[in-house]
């Protein structure tokens, strides 16, 4: 079993030049961050379904000379999530997992994934007609290509929907074969729907959100006049943002068009050449509502809006209109459709950087962060009821499946302020369920019914109009796990607990941090196939760039600093038997004298010879099961860590649960948060913690 989670481990970090298009070169983390388009359901595309799709692609194929037609899973603005409109390699393979290539010749029909989706790919793909190309064990896409495509033939691929940075990868790697990379202006998919009656549904384009300063802290015109001073630093004439977070960010405004991620399709160009209608933004048919208008008014900010689909041909004209030797500012993760219009005029420059706009917003200032204490507050609360429930169902013997648990926690969330819906799909394995990274349940065909010799893994989070929260909680419905579930229970909480109480130096990059979450699980040999920590976007999206606590270094990492907010979620999955994953988010602090609010805080007596010391601060509330735990595994530390946040759990959601009347539930929370004890041991919480809160720990 450990050579087979290894083994999912090393394809899950292998990397597939030009295959997929890289965004801030995510790590694949432990929550479902599969794109949920509309009815996706996890069935098996059929054969004759299959057959018909390919066929009808192959027919435009010919119609526009191209041998080979790739089709990732990315849309205009390099999205992790994308909408209905933007699933092409779901429609025509069936493939319905967040990654995935595909590629189709006259002859072959092929998907590249990595390990999360080997088995989803064997009961969702019609394999007669679709073959899985492992990632990390078989040839990689642009390998596959140069080996396989005579010379002379033509790649297409939508210039949309791949980087810049992935097509030159991609270009390069064939053209020493003689074979040509086409940017085909109309997607092949969306006409061969179109030609077989089963039209790509229309691109989403609903009402905007304005966000006030009372949660985003910064007004949009004082961050466009930050971003104007950096474009001017940086001698460009005009800064080109796509993606869709960036510019929510930037304009404070907040949208709809893509599952769980509250943005909008749009473009957004901020130019320090002109002094009057420098700020543009492309969106819908250019008309922007009275409150929306009103709204950016307020903020000091002028828009000139234009129709989304004007921007390549705004970009054309713009540099066209540019004195020889300007510079477009670009996004190193624009579509090459984005650079190719900005390089209209070859006297005209392009740089590439990571977007200042993603430097800009994974550091929150302190409105924000007040804001995600605020939103986990509420979430803690809604989670808590929702772990209690769940328990005392299961117990009374009634059949509660997993599709129930994605019911009931957002009922409960949604009965918090400010709740406008999950941050992802929710992932509730239950027993051997768990164990597939990134599960979903499905609402057709047979539920699966808890059972209370299960273990149940819930992965979930909300988005709140002051914050997005992220967690996970590992539970045995009866309390009563195996020896060895208990170990790697354990094991895997000390790998969170470790990563959680590290103290380093300012700047430090997540790679050089994520051993420490695996350290107690690599002790007896075992590991788990994801990501350890993700950047978490203020009521954006839940993974959000350049940071991240990964194997690798990501590129862009501008070094963890404080301000800025991440997951800790190292697992481990028994395949055909269980998962565990614990996961908190966690708020980049300050340590640089013994007040912080940090277990080894007391203890400081330097700040890395003035580069300032850093760790993290727990914001996610709700308590672990201690019962699953084998106490004997832990040491002191770990104890009083555990101790410590139980006592602020119980502290800061329980006077809410009093006050609401929800007496069942504060019971429950009580002795959830129970101090453990090792021998005499019993060390006391944090020191912020009044001894009010230990004596309600202690006698209720």
């Amino acid at each position: 079993m450990c050579a087979r989670v290894l083994y999912l481990f090393l394809a899950t970090h292998s990397l597939v030049i030009g295959s997929v298009p890289p965004s801030y070169d995510y790590v694949h983390y432990g929550e479902n961050d599969t794109p949920i388009y509309a009815g996706s359901t996890i069935t098996k595309v059929n054969r004759q379904t299959s057959l018909e799709r390919l066929k009808a692609v192959r027919q435009v194929m010919n119609t526009t000379s191209v041998d080979a037609f790739v089709v990732p899973t990315a849309d205009a603005h390099n999205s992790q999530y994308i909408a209905p409109s933007d699933a092409r390699r779901e429609w025509l393979s069936g493939l319905s997992g967040s990654s995935g290539t595909a590629l189709v010749t006259q002859h072959h029909a092929l998907v590249w994934t990595d390990g999360r989706y080997f088995t989803q790919f064997e009961i969702e793909v019609d394999t007669t007609v679709w073959t899985l190309m492992r990632q990390g064990t078989d040839l990689s896409l642009q390998n596959w290509l140069a080996q396989n495509m005579p010379r002379g033939s033509v790649v297409g691929i939508d210039p949309t929907t791949y980087t810049r940075s992935a097509w030159t990868s991609l270009e390069s790697a064939l053209l020493p074969n003689n074979v040509t990379l086409l940017a085909v202006s109309e997607n092949i998919v969306d006409a061969a729907r179109v030609n077989i009656g089963d039209a790509p549904p229309p691109r989403p384009n609903n009402p905007l959100i304005p966000l006030g300063v009372g949660f985003t802290g910064r007004v949009s015109s004082d961050k466009i006049s930050e971003l104007l001073r950096q474009i001017r630093e940086r001698n460009a004439a005009a800064l080109v943002l796509t993606s869709l977070d960036d510019i929510a960010y930037t304009l404070n405004l907040r949208g709809t068009d893509i599952p769980y991620n509250p943005v909008f399709f749009a473009y957004l160009v901020i130019r320090a050449d002109v002094q009057t209608n420098n700020v543009i933004l492309f969106w819908g048919d250019g008309q922007l509502s009275s409150d929306i208008q009103q709204h950016l008014q307020s903020e000091g900010t002028h828009v000139e809006i234009q129709r989304y689909g004007q921007i390549f041909q705004y970009l054309r004209n713009m540099a066209n209109e540019l004195q020889p030797g300007n510079t477009i500012w670009l996004s190193r993760d624009g579509s090459h459709a984005i650079y190719l219009a900005a390089e209209t005029n070859n006297a005209i420059n392009t740089l590439s950087t990571v977007s200042p706009v993603a430097l800009m917003k994974c550091v929150k200032n302190d409105v924000e962060l007040r804001g995600f204490t605020s939103a986990h507050i509420k979430d803690g609360i809604a989670v808590v009821r929702f772990l209690r429930w769940v328990h005392e169902q299961v117990a009374a013997g009634v059949n509660v499946t997993e599709i129930d648990v994605v019911d009931k926690l957002d009922e409960l969330r949604g009965e918090e302020n400010l709740y406008r819906g999950p941050s992802f799909a929710t992932i509730a394995g239950a027993g051997e369920n768990g164990a597939i990274i990134h599960y979903k349940p499905s609402r057709e065909g047979p539920q699966k019914v808890i059972q209370r010799d299960y273990m149940l893994l819930v992965d979930s989070g909300g988005q709140y109009m002051d914050g997005t929260t992220d967690i996970t909680r590992t539970r045995h419905m009866s309390s009563s796990p195996t020896p060895s579930q208990r170990l790697a229970f354990t094991r895997v909480l000390k790998g969170q607990i470790l990563l959680e109480t590290a103290v380093f130096p300012r700047g430090t990059t997540g790679n050089i941090l994520e051993t420490l979450a695996r350290k107690a699980l690599w002790d007896v040999g075992l590991n788990y196939a994801h990501g350890t920590g993700h950047g978490v976007g203020h009521f954006l999206n839940v993974h959000e760039g350049p940071s991240g606590i990964g194997a690798a270094l990501m590129s862009g990492d501008p070094g963890i600093v404080p301000g800025m907010i991440f997951s800790n979620e190292p697992g481990y999955y028994e395949v055909g038997e269980y998962g565990i994953r614990h996961e908190d988010l966690v708020e980049v602090i300050e340590i640089n004298n013994r007040t912080a609010d940090h277990i080894f805080a007391d203890g400081m007596v330097g700040d890395f010879d003035g580069r300032g010391a850093v760790g993290f601060r727990t914001i996610s509330l709700a308590p672990h099961q201690t019962a699953c735990l084998d106490v004997k595994l832990l040491n002191n530390d770990e104890i009083r860590y555990l101790n410590s946040y139980h006592a602020r759990v119980l502290a800061t959601l329980g006077p809410i649960l009093k006050a609401r009347n929800l007496t069942a539930d504060y019971d429950w929370l009580e002795k959830e948060c129970a101090p453990i004890r090792s021998g005499a041991i019993f060390v006391a919480s944090s020191p912020f913690l009044v001894l009010s809160v230990i004596y309600s720990l202690w006698f209720g």
